[in-house]
């Protein structure tokens, strides 16, 4: 192991990462652009940055106190992470920086800033630099779901792209699993640290040592399993696929039992928001899940084995806007908000007004000072 690792897993550990509750804590950006000044900037190695005084820390890179004492904390742990770096070393495990030519180029270029600073690799590191997709979806997917999950990765092993996997049960392990079968290759993100996938490493020991199969993480090494970990895992998941295929996207329930969206369904939208190209299944119209949603909101559907179908495929596709609104006003009258829920409209609330403005065929009715959209009367006058 490259005898930097010790500070590199200080910076990305031991400074306190931002949220709501401490908004003057370290931002990954904020440790990113620290990385530019000195590495790229003033061409100073990691070693070296920490080798400074508090004195040239502050007058070199303007830190704040609260910063400087931070970084003196993170200066102290380095004995400490001396020791995981042994461990790491002993187990075959690396610790790859975002400055080195191993990093992924793609998780570079996916989340730029955002990237992790440290990924934890055992495996064939190549894999990362190769064409790769990622198939996600529900953790309780459908049987259609999990079919079209192997054929997409059957498909992509045939083209020599690597299949990025959560390794959550579902559409994930589907993914590792076929790929596995195909001979392909797969990187599994880890929802934890990836000194504790004891069992996992057994379990894939064959596929490891015949550089097939890549395990990755970027929390610390003896993190154990979290749900906060496993939703930051999304991003990574995400950021290492050049391709990303939606088998299934599916509400979730919270511990009221109310539907909320999942992990899958953040993380296309977040996808789409970005540019970014996502496939998704095109459903069948009789299915409960937001594949369509999606699709309307600028996803592009594919079939049953990957390949993108026209617009007059596309599920309930052949249904016009006017139409909807006809069909769902026919019996009685709605409010804005039950129009767009209904129809699952793709835009705002504010948009979809406009919309209906322009239909002859809807008017505005105020029902106890509340505005309710209602089809306009058939009837006309008659000489008979």
């Amino acid at each position: 192991m490259n005898s930097e690792s010790i500070y590199w897993m200080s910076l990305a550990h031991e400074l306190p990462a931002w949220n709501f509750a401490d908004r003057e804590a370290w931002k990954n950006e904020d440790k990113m652009n620290l990385i530019i000044q000195f590495f790229h900037t003033q061409k100073m190695s990691i070693s070296d940055f920490f080798g400074l005084s508090e004195k040239d820390w502050k007058n070199c890179f303007l830190l704040n106190n609260r910063q400087l004492t931070e970084l003196q904390k993170a200066k102290s742990s380095l004995a400490n992470y001396a020791f995981l770096a042994e461990t790491l070393q002993n187990n075959g495990i690396d610790a790859i920086p975002i400055v080195s030519p191993d990093y992924s180029k793609t998780l570079k270029e996916n989340l730029k800033k955002s990237a992790p600073i440290l990924l934890y690799t055992k495996g064939n590191q190549q894999i990362m630099q190769e064409k790769s997709i990622a198939i996600v979806g529900s953790r309780e997917a459908s049987d259609i779901a999990l079919q079209f999950t192997d054929n997409v990765a059957k498909k992509a092993t045939k083209e020599w792209k690597v299949v990025v996997s959560g390794f959550a049960k579902g559409v994930d392990k589907q993914a590792l699993d076929s790929s596995i079968a195909c001979k392909g290759q797969s990187i599994i993100v880890l929802p934890q640290g990836i000194l504790t996938f004891e069992a996992g490493f057994k379990t894939y020991y064959k596929q490891i040592i015949d550089d097939d199969v890549l395990v990755l993480s970027t929390f610390h090494p003896q993190a154990p399993w979290g749900k906060d970990l496993a939703m930051a895992r999304n991003s990574i998941i995400y950021g290492l696929a050049k391709e990303i295929f939606v088998a299934e996207s599916k509400p979730s329930k919270n511990r009221q039992g109310k539907e909320t969206k999942g992990g899958t369904y953040a993380g296309a939208m977040d996808g789409l928001k970005k540019g970014r190209q996502i496939y998704v299944r095109n459903p069948d119209p009789t299915e409960k899940n937001d594949n369509l949603y999606l699709i309307q909101c600028g996803a592009i559907a594919v079939d049953f084995d990957g390949n993108q179908v026209s617009l007059a495929e596309t599920a309930q596709a052949t249904v016009s806007f006017s139409d909807q609104i006809k069909d769902i006003l026919a019996t009685k009258e709605l409010t804005i908000n039950e129009i767009h829920t209904k129809i699952k409209f793709p835009k705002s609330e504010a948009t979809l007004k406009k919309e209906l403005l322009k239909l002859d065929f809807v008017e505005v009715i105020k029902i106890k000072n509340k505005n309710y959209y209602s089809l306009k009367s058939t009837s006309a006058a008659t000489l008979f």
